[in-house]
């Protein structure tokens, strides 16, 4: 199993917007960074555990766990000329972007970004890494278990 980290806008879609899906399952649509697609298309695997991360908000934080709840998959917003997620490169026999389902797992006690970095157990893990913007990261088992103790 592999452990991730994937970020929100609040604003744009929280944790509480995913609970409250039919389901309590989304695509996780709109990524267009290589990197953080490749780890959805190459390295996610249904079943994988999610900290559901608020960014770009006056607390950014750990808001939630979810979970990976699909295979990867061509991520439909590329063909669609009206969304702003359009990208004249991609074809359907071509798509250059891809996706994961993503479903609410379980809720935690919020765990804020200054109280992550206060723990000097995290101070490798890649969120809080100088420069590290991207808005899917790798999670160790380790990290995982420490910041499940924190938010309990």
């Amino acid at each position: 199993m592999n452990y991730w980290l994937m970020k929100s806008e609040p604003d744009v879609f929280s944790f509480q917007d995913l609970k409250k899906r039919p389901g309590k399952k989304e695509p996780w649509n709109g990524v267009r960074n290589y990197q953080a697609r490749n780890f959805m298309r190459d390295e996610m695997q249904p079943g994988d555990l999610i900290f559901f991360y608020h960014s770009s908000c006056p607390i950014p934080g750990i808001a939630g766990i979810a979970k990976v709840a699909s295979a990867p998959y061509p991520d439909e917003t590329q063909f669609d000329k009206k969304s702003e997620y359009f990208d004249p490169k991609a074809t359907e026999e071509k798509p250059r972007w891809f996706l994961v389902d993503v479903a609410y797992e379980q809720d935690i006690n919020f765990i804020s970004l200054e109280e992550l970095k206060a723990h000097s157990e995290l101070a490798t893990m890649r969120l809080l890494q100088r420069g590290n913007r991207l808005s899917i990261l790798p999670v160790t088992a380790q990290e995982f278990k420490y910041i499940m103790k924190l938010g309990k």
